[in-house]
């Protein structure tokens, strides 16, 4: 699909380093072996059918038919008419997961304590945690330890591992059946959470959605005008207040005038916080507060918009903000950014909360449900 495409492409600094790490770690103490041993490229896969997914909460876009530049750059031309010969074998990442070098010969290496020990620093590198990458080579060991392994064998265990500990927590943004369903985003400063509300509020929007918008960042006057210009595009109402008025105050009125106008979502923009300023962190507390006076189950999803380009600091945004804000469940954005995106697996290992949609990307498309498995394979580099 055109939106996997796209995350392996943002993601490529990210696959493209643990790649070559795991070939340092393998050939380092390794032996080439003949290539009749490397499994075959696969043949091209069918187009699949569309998926009969439920309700769709953040829809997936349609598959984007590639230009035809992208389909030279993927494909190589056909030589000069030479009824025998073959496209020359294109060198690189892109060669080998396009299986160019099938025939070349094997590196493989004892997968021993010292390959251990070198697969979990290149994983802790990757922003996985020392926890989580103890855990995923202690349970790649488990079928592989003493065997002579290849690079690709290598990447297709840690994504297999990686997929594993990610599937729970997928999960689309649960719809309830109260009317107006009070989502609240939280983050801190500058983790995408304007964007990403305008992104939900599209994308609801087009599956039949009735959406309103509060714009709960009175502080900041930018963030006011960029949902703004959201909601127009999207054709949603967004509630404003004066620059500097109690956020509190308004999410309340916002709340009673969704109730009024019968709408199916209320989602509530707060400004960022970073997670030890008290202060801030308590007028967030107080919003909860003032909202369930007007429904006492609200807000029925507490959304954390985390920016991956934070690495392991995500991790005590989620348990500061999950103690405060009672948070259901997360939202990664710019995975497009320098981030190494290992950090979103070493959160699902250790809090489990839900992981609803990831941001590739400034554009409405660039927003998706979470797919584990090509999450993983994304991370790490693998083709299938």
């Amino acid at each position: 699909m055109a939106f996997f495409k796209k995350l392996k492409d943002r993601l490529f600094n990210s696959s493209s380093k643990i790649e070559e790490g795991i070939d340092a770690i393998v050939e380092e103490g390794g032996s080439a072996e003949p290539g009749t041993d490397a499994a075959p490229a696969p043949p091209p896969a069918a187009p699949e059918p569309p998926s009969a997914d439920p309700e769709p909460v953040i829809p997936r876009s349609s598959p984007e038919p590639l230009p035809p530049e992208a389909l030279e750059e993927i494909v190589a031309p056909e030589p000069e008419p030479e009824p025998e010969a073959e496209a020359p074998a294109r060198p690189g990442l892109l060669g080998r997961l396009m299986g160019r070098e099938a025939a070349a010969p094997v590196v493989r290496r004892v997968l021993d304590d010292e390959m251990l020990e070198s697969l979990e620093e290149l994983l802790i590198t990757a922003d996985l945690g020392v926890e989580t990458a103890v855990r995923v080579t202690a349970n790649i060991a488990e079928d592989l330890y003493g065997k002579r392994v290849s690079t690709e064998e290598i990447k297709r265990a840690l994504a297999a591992e990686v997929a594993r500990i990610m599937e729970p927590v997928a999960r689309p943004l649960p719809l309830y059946p109260s009317r107006p369903q009070v989502v609240l985003v939280v983050g801190v400063n500058g983790s995408g959470k304007t964007t990403t509300i305008g992104k939900l509020a599209s994308q609801f929007r087009a599956a039949g959605k009735n959406v309103v918008i509060a714009a709960g960042d009175t502080f900041r006057a930018a963030a006011v005008e960029q949902l703004q210009v959201w909601g127009e595009r999207a054709g949603v109402p967004v509630l404003t207040a004066p620059e500097g008025s109690d956020p509190a105050s308004l999410a309340f009125d916002a709340l009673g005038k969704a109730q009024a106008d019968g709408a199916d979502l209320l989602l509530i923009d707060t400004a960022g916080r970073l997670q030890n300023r008290a202060d801030l962190m308590e007028e967030l507390a107080k919003i909860v507060r003032v909202i369930r006076k007007k429904d006492p189950d609200a807000p029925h999803n507490t959304l954390l918009v985390l920016d991956a380009t934070t690495g392991q600091n995500g991790l005590s945004q989620v348990k500061t903000f999950q103690q405060l804000a009672d948070v259901s469940g997360l939202v990664m954005t710019k995975l497009d950014g320098t981030a190494k995106g290992g950090v979103l697996v070493a959160l699902a290992d250790r809090f489990g909360l839900p992981i609803h949609a990831i941001g590739v990307g400034e554009q409405i498309d660039d927003l998706a449900p979470f797919d584990p498995q090509e999450f993983a394979d994304a991370l790490v580099g693998v083709s299938r």
